[in-house]
C-alpha cells in the first residue's frame, strides 16, 4: 500500500493525472532544466511520471509527487530511488528532488527531502541514503550540505558522454546516525507524519 508523508507545508503523495500537465510544463523549462542534459517532451514528461507512480505502486514509496497544502498545487517531485548496478558506488538508495522554478528559495525541497530521509531511516531501515548531481549543480549541492550530507568524491556520470560538461558529478551520502545529529528527533517526530493510503 503507498505511503504519503505530511510536512508542515507539504504532502509528498502518489501521482495524480492532473499532475502530468503541471509536471511537463515544468519539465520544458529551460532554467528547471538547465542542469540535465535536455528539456523533456510532453509525451517523455508524461512517460517519467508513469515510471513514477508504478514504482510507488509497486513499492509503496518512490520519487513522489509534490503538493503545497494551503493551495493543493503540485509543484514538482521528492523521493527516493534504488539504484542497484548503474554506478560504482551501486547497490544504493538516493535522494532526488525537482521543483517547479516558482518555488525554488522558498525551503520546500529541504522540508521534503528531510521528510524522505526520516522515512528511509525509520521506515526503510536503510543504512544510508546518497545523492549526487552535476559539479555544476551548485544549488542542488546546497542542499545537500543543508541536509547534513557528507561529501563522499565525485564520479562520471555513466549515461552521459564524457564529453559533456554535465558528466562529471557530485557524490554525498547520509547515514541514520549524522541525520539524527543535525535533526532534533522530537521536532520531526512532531512536524513529519508518514500516512498510509
Amino acid at each position: 500500500m503507498p505511503y504519503s508523508i505530511e510536512t508542515p507545508r507539504l504532502l509528498l503523495r502518489p501521482w495524480q493525472r492532473n499532475d502530468f500537465a503541471p509536471f511537463a510544463q515544468m519539465n520544458a523549462s529551460l532554467e528547471v532544466m538547465r542542469y540535465f542534459p535536455q528539456p523533456l517532451s510532453t509525451i517523455e514528461s508524461n512517460m517519467l511520471a508513469e515510471k513514477f507512480q508504478h514504482l510507488i505502486e509497486l513499492n509503496g514509496w518512490g520519487f513522489w509527487a509534490l503538493e503545497l497544502k494551503q493551495t493543493g498545487q503540485f509543484i514538482g517531485f521528492t523521493g527516493l530511488h534504488t539504484q542497484p548496478e548503474l554506478f560504482t558506488f551501486s547497490p544504493c538508495t538516493e535522494i532526488g528532488w525537482r521543483l517547479d522554478s516558482a518555488y525554488w528559495h522558498h525551503g520546500y525541497a529541504t522540508e521534503a527531502a528531510t521528510a524522505c530521509l526520516k522515512f528511509a531511516f525509520e521506515k526503510l531501515k536503510l543504512n544510508e541514503v546518497k545523492a549526487f548531481t552535476a559539479v555544476k549543480n551548485t544549488p542542488s549541492e546546497k542542499l545537500m550540505l543543508r541536509l547534513g550530507m557528507q561529501h563522499q568524491g565525485y564520479f562520471d556520470h555513466p549515461k552521459l558522454d564524457q564529453h559533456s560538461p554535465l558528466c562529471r558529478h557530485t557524490l554525498y551520502g547520509i547515514t541514520p546516525t549524522v541525520f539524527l545529529k543535525n535533526h532534533d528527533e522530537y521536532d520531526l517526530n512532531q512536524s513529519i507524519h508518514i500516512l498510509t493510503n
